[in-house]
Formats: C-alpha cells, structure tokens, sequence
C-alpha cells in the first residue's frame, strides 16, 4: 500500500505489475484484458505508458482511454483499471 518513488516509468510498471497480480488472482492473466482506462495526472507521459505496456501485452492491445486528471490518490502519477474477460 505504498507508493514506488522514481522515474515515472517506475510507477507504471508496478501499476501493471499490480494489475497482473489482480489477474491471476482472479484467475487469469493479463492477456484476458479487453480494455483499460489509464488515468494520468500529467497526459504527457502517456507515451511511456505506450512502451511499458507493449512489454506486458501482446498485440493485438487491449482498447484503451487516457484520461487526464488533476490528482490520484495517494499521490500517484498513474492509475489504470482494467476489463478482464475470463
């Protein structure tokens, strides 16, 4: 329940790292995503959002919004929710 400190890279990786855990907890992996909303505080980092997840999804990529806000809980930078079809 802590926040990673670091590059924002840092943050969106254990967003997903987070995201696959919640997965397989429901029994399934992150391949059975067919959506995901991304919240940003800052848009401009959606591009490292882009090169993260191309290394924690396959193509073709889950449908996806980018929605800018002007806080996250906690502090974050970077949120996502996901869609899972099991």
């Amino acid at each position: 329940m802590e926040i990673v400190t670091g590059e924002v890279e840092v943050h969106v990786r254990r967003v997903f790292d987070n995201l696959r855990a919640v997965a397989k907890a429901a029994g399934g992996d992150l391949s059975n995503a067919v959506k995901l909303n991304v919240y940003l505080t800052d848009l401009g980092n959606f591009q490292t959002v882009n090169k993260v997840m191309a290394e924690y999804f396959a193509q073709p990529y889950p449908a996806r919004a980018a929605i800018g806000v002007s806080a996250l809980p906690r502090g974050a930078v970077v949120e996502v929710d996901a869609v899972l079809v099991l």
